[in-house]
């Protein structure tokens, strides 16, 4: 079969919706300043899909930062591989920071969050060794494991007994043989907000000799008493042996970093496919990335509005009697019953008549008859941007519950601007 007509055939469990969701479930477009509102599809929404946690996207201080470090250096600079020619000054120092402030002996930065993780994973663990790790890991984890020729285990979410159950199946897999246990979970769990059970899984170290990678993407600059992640929120900082985070979130740019002891970021930074071969992180997102820091660590009044409005936020909707799971960080979803088409039907309304943004999630991600609502709320949310979402809130699950919404694919193409 010709490979391209296999594609048009099947075009993918989310891709099969393309038509109906292109550019507004899919692929929306958000017009304007980063902020607490921007514009979508011609008029301002309240949005609540951004991951900007400190208000750092638009912050004076950082587009001035941001602004002065492109026009000093541009955007190729340094140009290669940070290996061949891509090294600084500053990256070592970024490096620096990053370790020195999630209580690490050093750190390396990555061209991508993503790719990075993906490419940790692979460079870390061989044939020989076993991956134990969460059911509800994140993308990247699963894809990193793709990678991964030997053995791997799953733990049920959050589940500190299974977790154990699957390093006993490990430590017996690998007797007699040269392999390790690598045990990867998240600090905090992106769809459902949990955070990881990273103090008690680490614990187990004192029965099973295993290494504990930890994704901290939604946890570094939120967690913790001066936001240093969930190792301080969870007073296991030293349990943790490799701490990953990305920059897209409370640092509001691109690229991401690992810490870890030196003798391992050395081993990273030699035989790191993804970063060996890849250009440097631009010198522009790099000075970038030392200021952030610096407001990261002398502005905690961005971290207390952060948790001021989650508090607000969370709380409102526990009054109004949502669901919103077990959440215990900034990630708040809003779970509710019902059909795809409904789920769909309900977003439109949200947007169209209530000027919300927020992402939705149904099935195959989640359960069939199950819809979760995703907000993330930020530093830069107003009390007005809370209570306007809680009122739009009730008065949607009042629809969804007495079936005002059809029960049929909203035609996107009448509701999109020219």
């Amino acid at each position: 079969m010709d490979i391209f007509a296999k594609i048009k055939k099947d075009r993918g469990p989310i891709g099969r919706y393309q038509d109906q969701a292109h550019e507004y479930f899919a692929f929306p477009k958000l017009e304007g300043e980063i902020g607490n509102r921007m514009k979508f599809n011609g008029k301002e929404r309240i949005v609540w899909s951004l991951n900007n946690y400190l208000g750092l996207a638009n912050h004076p201080e950082i587009r001035k930062a941001d602004a002065d470090a492109a026009a000093e250096y541009g955007l190729a600079l340094p140009m290669g591989a940070r290996m061949m020619s891509g090294n600084s000054d500053n990256h070592d120092k970024l490096e620096h920071e990053f370790a020195s402030f999630v209580g690490k002996e050093d750190a390396i930065l990555l061209n991508f969050g993503y790719q990075g993780m993906v490419s940790a994973i692979d460079t870390l663990v061989s044939r020989h060794d076993v991956i134990v790790y969460d059911a509800e890991s994140h993308a990247c984890i699963l894809d990193g494991l793709r990678l991964h020729p030997g053995m791997r285990y799953k733990f049920n979410h959050n589940d500190v007994a299974d977790c154990e159950k699957q390093l006993q199946r490990a430590a017996k897999f690998i007797e007699g043989t040269p392999g390790g246990i690598l045990v990867l979970t998240e600090g905090v769990f992106g769809m459902n907000g949990n955070q990881g059970k990273v103090k008690e899984i680490a614990a187990l170290k004192e029965k099973y000799e295993f290494r504990l990678f930890v994704d901290d993407a939604h946890g570094f600059g939120t967690m913790g008493a001066t936001g240093k992640g969930i190792g301080e929120e969870q007073d296991c900082i030293d349990g943790i042996d490799v701490y990953f985070s990305t920059f897209a979130k409370s640092l509001a740019g691109v690229g991401g970093f690992i810490a870890a002891d030196k003798d391992i970021i050395y081993f990273l930074r030699y035989n790191m496919r993804s970063q060996i071969f890849a250009k440097s992180l631009p010198m522009a997102m790099v000075v970038g990335g030392l200021k952030r820091m610096e407001l990261i660590k002398s502005q905690p009044e961005l971290r207390a509005k952060l948790w001021e409005n989650v508090n607000k936020l969370q709380n409102g909707l526990r009054e109004r009697g949502f669901d919103i799971g077990t959440t215990n960080t900034p990630v708040t979803p809003v779970v509710m019953k019902g059909e795809l088409e409904q789920a769909l039907q309900m977003i439109v309304d949200l947007r169209e008549n209530f000027n919300i943004f927020c992402s939705v999630v149904v099935y195959p991600v989640i359960p069939k008859g199950q819809i979760i609502l995703r907000l993330i709320p930020t530093a830069v949310h107003t009390d007005e941007d809370i209570q306007l979402t809680l009122e739009a809130f009730s008065e949607v699950r009042k629809k969804l519950e007495s079936n005002a919404y059809p029960n049929e694919m909203p035609d996107i193409h009448s509701l999109l601007k020219a």
